[in-house]
């Protein structure tokens, strides 16, 4: 399925029916009055969360949602019945706009919250609400109002304990694969990722927790570069960021300059993205040569980030002590 997170879509809710104009018409009872029955409410539009979805590919194929209206009233003081309401689904994290002024109306983060986006309107008044000493048999009613109709923006942020963030082929994928359920597809070729990929980790004692690995992340991606930074959002609720790096990619001369560059389009995208905490891995210690640039690496960065992990990915060497470092601090954070 074609991984959205993004939509526009217009949603009415039902029009109040229309009052009813009607005279009792009883044997024995020559002057009935009017007993005209008002017209049932509009159905309303509501959007709910569910985990059961994880993208907004469904309004792909369908923009234009209306809930049914209320029906006429009836004679005999009969209401008329109101309109179902419309519940449209979407995924866990999906923030609700409106379109014309850009206002979030609201950020849907557990699972089952709903929100209202449109009311239906209510029924007309039938003539018996229009009878007077002066007008005893009113031969009018009002009718229904439309609902409220309003285009919305629907914007997806994936809900991610731990997002993992890196140039293309630094081995963000793979790490998602090896430390859980998510099995991502994984080539030695850039942009193999091109959605990001949940995963959800578990870990005796902790609690389980889970992992975005985030696509499409190069030098000059907050001006469009490669996939641009239509990914970004989705670390925006990470409690932290795992910040992956190359091994063998770093230079002796500048060997701060993949790390320096990742933070940059982040301080570009969103300053408050780029003041989350992070944890370093160095990866790809399986490569040749790699044992000395990891050292030089750690020597330079001591001062602000003591605490840089070193492993494979590929062999999973290091892998497991990270794993349980990440639940650990997860545990730290939540607190």
């Amino acid at each position: 399925m074609k991984f959205i997170d993004e939509a526009v879509i217009l949603v009415q809710a039902g029009s109040g029916g229309n009052g009813c104009v009607s005279f009792r018409r009883e044997k024995y009872i020559p002057r009935g009055g009017p007993d005209g029955g008002d017209g049932g409410k509009g159905g309303d539009v509501i959007l709910k969360a569910t985990s059961q979805l994880r993208t907004l590919s469904h309004f792909h194929f369908r923009q234009r949602f209306k809930a049914p209206n209320g029906t006429s009233g009836q004679g005999k003081n009969r209401t008329g019945k109101n309109g179902t309401d419309l519940i449209i689904k979407v995924p866990v994290g999906t923030l609700v706009k409106d379109v014309e002024g850009g206002v979030l109306l609201q950020d849907l983060t557990r699972d089952n919250e709903s929100v209202v986006v449109a009311r239906g309107s209510r029924g007309g008044k039938g003539n018996k609400h229009f009878a007077s000493s002066t007008n005893r048999a009113p031969r009018f009613a009002q009718k229904g109002s439309p609902g409220e109709a309003i285009s919305l923006k629907l914007e997806l942020k994936l809900l991610a304990d731990i997002g993992i963030i890196g140039f293309p082929n630094a081995g963000k994928s793979t790490l998602i694969s090896r430390i859980s359920s998510a099995r991502p597809k994984i080539s030695d070729y850039p942009f193999t990722t091109l959605i990001p990929n949940l995963g959800v980790v578990e870990l005796d004692p902790y609690p389980p927790f889970v992992v975005a690995d985030i696509p499409g992340l190069i030098e000059g991606a907050h001006t469009g570069v490669g996939l641009g930074t239509r990914f970004l959002r989705h670390v925006e609720r990470t409690l932290f960021l795992v910040h992956m790096i190359d091994l063998t990619s770093l230079e002796s001369h500048d060997i701060l300059k993949s790390y320096h560059s990742i933070n940059t389009e982040l301080e570009h995208f969103n300053s408050t993205l780029s003041q989350k905490p992070q944890v370093i891995v160095l990866n790809k210690k399986d490569q040749p040569g790699t044992e000395k640039v990891a050292l030089l690496f750690q020597e330079v960065i001591r001062d602000t980030h003591p605490d840089v992990w070193v492993i494979s990915a590929l062999t999973g060497e290091g892998v497991a002590p990270l794993k349980e470092h990440l639940a650990r601090l997860l545990g730290e954070y939540r607190v």
